[in-house]
């Protein structure tokens, strides 16, 4: 039966600290000698003077150091203060290209050459021009030689539990790493638990996301994959989680920790948690175990029926909107949410009320953790190294100045915009034919997903996955899963725009920039995320540093062959990858 953890019930951990040897404190300096002290003594004991006068100036260079290790921060950050921070203006200083938001100003300089220019309009279907090279691969092997050769019984070592935290995707990353675990260790994989975290307030469960049985069915004969531990064992732990042994793993743990120290865990207690597990597993995995996650992540993983369902009716309407383009359209993952800006500590043109409001949401949703006095909060700092949310503004003159007219279709990915009738009108006024989940969907057809984050953030997942461009704006694990997956799906090419912003905020600070001059650093931008679109990792054996979820080739390229069959360019693609090529 199916029991959550007990809050007040204290849970067995096993925790494995790496041994390191243990030194007693150094003595405290010798004393320095009087002054009186006559030369003959000093001749008598020459050897041990010498020594006593090299070790107090040694301490006292060591303490010097000392001082200056811990000042030349302080110089570093003060130094950048004064380029970057208030004081610049107070003595003069100019600011640093780019650390100003003047997109506003920007735009309206522009905006008249932008609303006239539609004659070098770029078509949808001929934006990717790049093509992935394929070199002579070794021969995918049979799965079923596969299967007898690594899991021949799987699940003989006994029960492995998890608690996946975060957001969908991340919740998506714990997932693949726990198949892949379970397969190292030869596990039961107990179907995993989502933990309720205050940020997300999301109580979604594994079957309300995905389809239970279908992730089960599709595992079979690789891990065996239970919804539930055994009456027996629930019973043994008084039917409380909580008592069963938990052992926290530390981040990127390699194979040799597993085999070596939770293997032997797992085989004496018959039952094991492992609670968090946010990126517990190394990239770097024997290939037969890099096989599972890319089987979890590209075919086990279906969303329920009630998500796809809704998913295809998105994508459906998506493509009629987009009948002046051939049912093509660019989706945007935009990051411009009141939290998100917030977090950012970035400034834009709001003045005293968006620092008043910026403040309230910081203290509201992370109580003092931005007013300690070691942390150092510099804006502009910020923005000219690219680490601030774009706007919906900034989002829309780089797809004009890419040449993306006013007739293309934008969906919209984004929970609720800051300050949307200042940041989106614009947007809107250089793309009329801009659409949201809201706008695409009925009232009652979204009323069963409100207030559940993770599952509206897997209907715009799929609408992006099938957009002929995607467009990510701020990083995180829902554009590098969607990267991975389109590369999956569109033979290594991720079709996304990566924007350059460090090169991009200084552009937009530049209020002499004239069209034509951006235009020709927007379609430079363009070309490199198209050519870095076909990237694959040099993986070398089993050494490998990137995310295989980001880059799924090499190793996922079997699977991806033994599934060709099964893509095609039509919507029923959804069945199988919940999305579409149109």
């Amino acid at each position: 039966m199916k029991s959550k953890a007990a809050g007040n019930a204290a849970p067995t951990e096993t925790a494995v600290v790496g041994a390191g040897s243990s030194s007693s404190p150094s003595p405290p300096p010798s004393p320095r000698r009087h002054s009186g002290i006559s030369r003959c003594r000093r001749r008598m004991r020459p050897a041990k003077e010498s020594a006593e006068s090299r070790r107090l100036v040694a301490s006292m260079m060591a303490r010097r150091s000392l001082r200056y290790f811990f000042l030349l921060p302080v110089v570093y950050i003060s130094g950048l203060l004064m380029c970057v921070g208030p004081f610049s203006s107070l003595i003069g200083h100019t600011p640093l290209p780019g650390s100003r938001y003047r997109t506003h100003q920007i735009f309206h300089n522009l905006c008249h050459h932008i609303q006239a220019d539609n004659s070098s309009a770029i078509q949808l279907a001929s934006v990717w021009k790049y093509k992935r090279k394929l070199r002579e691969q070794k021969p995918c092997p049979n799965l079923t030689a596969l299967h007898r050769e690594h899991f021949v019984s799987p699940g003989l070592n006994g029960f492995l539990i998890v608690e996946a935290n975060g957001g969908l995707n991340q919740q998506r990353s714990a997932i693949c790493n726990a198949v892949a675990v379970a397969g190292l260790l030869n596990a039961i994989l107990v179907i995993p638990q989502f933990e309720f975290h205050n940020v997300w307030k999301d109580p979604s469960e594994f079957g309300d996301i995905y389809d239970e049985d279908h992730f089960i069915s599709t595992l079979d004969g690789y891990v065996k994959v239970v919804k539930e531990l055994p009456e027996a064992l629930m019973e043994r732990h008084n039917y409380n989680m909580s008592n069963i042994t938990n052992i926290r793993v530390q981040a990127w743990s390699p194979v040799s920790y597993y085999l070596g120290v939770v293997s032997p865990i797992l085989q004496k207690e018959g039952v094991i948690r492992i609670a968090p597990f946010a990126n517990r597993l190394a990239m770097s995995v024997p290939p037969h175990i890099q096989f599972l996650r890319c089987l979890t992540n590209y075919k086990a993983l279906k969303f329920s029926s009630s998500i796809s369902a809704l998913a295809k009716k998105l994508v459906y309407r998506m493509i009629e909107k987009s009948s002046r383009t051939d049912g093509k359209y660019i989706a945007v993952h935009l990051r411009f949410e009141e939290d998100m800006v917030a977090f950012s500590c970035c400034v834009y043109d709001g003045g005293q009320e968006e620092k008043l409001e910026m403040d309230s949401v910081r203290e509201k949703s992370w109580r003092g953790k931005f007013k300690r006095k070691d942390r150092v909060i510099l804006p502009e700092l910020n923005r000219v190294e690219g680490k601030c949310p774009l706007t919906p503004l900034e989002v829309g003159m780089m797809l004009r100045g890419m040449g993306f007219d006013n007739s293309t279709s934008i969906y919209l990915a984004s929970g609720k915009i800051y300050h949307a009738e200042r940041y989106l009108a614009p947007l809107l006024k250089m793309f009329p034919n801009l659409y949201t989940k809201e706008s695409l969907a009925t009232p009652d057809e979204l009323a069963p997903f409100m207030g559940y984050s993770s599952q509206l953030a897997a209907l715009d997942y799929t609408v992006c996955l099938i957009s002929e461009v995607f467009v990510t704006t701020q990083g995180g694990n829902f554009p590098h899963f969607l990267m991975g997956h389109r590369r999956f799906l569109y033979d290594g090419h991720a079709k996304t725009i990566i924007p350059d912003k460090r090169k991009l905020v200084v552009l937009l600070d530049d209020v002499s920039i004239s069209w034509k001059a951006f235009k020709d650093q927007m379609e430079d931008m363009l070309s490199e995320s198209d050519r870095k679109g076909i990237m694959v990792p040099r993986v070398r054996k089993i050494n490998r540093k990137t995310s295989v979820y980001t880059y799924p080739l090499p190793e996922c390229r079997c699977l991806q062959q033994s599934l060709a069959n099964q893509i095609d360019h039509h919507l029923d693609i959804l069945d199988n990858y919940n999305g579409t090529k149109s």
